[in-house]
């Protein structure tokens, strides 16, 4: 396989690696190869970049079995041998759990328990950093998320360090636009993979992106969210919520001044 990209995908990713020091000489990098379309161009890309950046790192892929029955794997084999890259199957049982019926957030703990997993995997092979295939869509979606479903200000980090495992989680792909990603399925000679969970295109995060795909018409509307995920943007904010029992005295204070 010939290995090229087109200057619209390397720059971006460049940035990210440079803005954020995702790479350093010397890393072993696992990507989390889930066989979808962002995970299955990250690999590709990096197989790309290992030849033309002015680093040494290598690459491997994991690919977390959930335990559905009768997935295929032989197609995700295939593409991590013809890009020249080690590539392993680690099997679980996380789909018996996340189809019980005393599970109410399949979604959650489906990927805190792939997490897991794969921090698992990384200590068993003595492996430092795991790169994910989340793009600039998904960050924006986080922080929609977060704001309405817990009331916080809060996004995935291009580069979170796992303190308590000792890994960095890297996300090379931050800066590129899911529509670019939709259209890389041709370049890269890979067509992803049916999700095999009942779960798939269900979940909030779905819900949020087809909200996010009708609020975002106008471009710079993604471009002003995005930008408020920053760190040193203008923010004036209420003050900070008061105890419900300081509040109920004042409250009961303010009636009581006139009697």
């Amino acid at each position: 396989m010939q290995l090229t990209l087109p200057k619209k995908y390397t720059s971006k990713i460049v940035q990210a690696i440079g803005e954020f020091n995702l790479i350093a000489e010397g890393d072993h990098i696992l990507v989390g190869l889930s066989g979808g379309k962002d995970s299955s161009f990250l690999l590709y890309a990096l197989a790309v970049l290992k030849k033309h950046l002015a680093l040494n790192f290598t690459i491997s892929a994991l690919t977390i079995d959930l335990g559905f029955a009768g997935t295929d794997y032989s197609q995700l084999q295939a593409y991590c041998r013809q890009l020249g890259i080690p590539y392993h199957i680690e099997k679980t049982q996380i789909a018996e759990y996340i189809l019980s019926e005393q599970n109410d957030n399949p979604c959650a703990k489906c990927a805190l328990f792939r997490k897991g997993a794969m921090v698992e995997y990384m200590k068993k092979a003595g492996w430092k950093k795991i790169a994910y295939g989340h793009h600039y869509d998904d960050a924006v979606v986080t922080y929609l998320m977060s704001i309405i479903y817990s009331g916080q200000l809060v996004t995935f980090q291009p580069k979170q360090y796992l303190s308590q495992n000792d890994i960095y989680i890297i996300r090379p792909l931050v800066y590129l636009r899911e529509h670019l990603l939709g259209e890389s399925s041709d370049l890269i000679d890979f067509q992803p993979m049916l999700s095999p969970c009942p779960y798939d295109q269900k979940s909030k995060r779905t819900e949020i992106k087809q909200y996010l795909q009708g609020f975002t018409a106008q471009k710079q509307v993604f471009y002003n969210l995005a930008a408020a995920m920053r760190q040193g943007v203008t923010i004036d904010l209420w003050p900070e919520e008061v105890p419900h029992r300081e509040l109920a005295q004042k409250i009961k204070k303010l009636w009581s001044e006139r009697s």
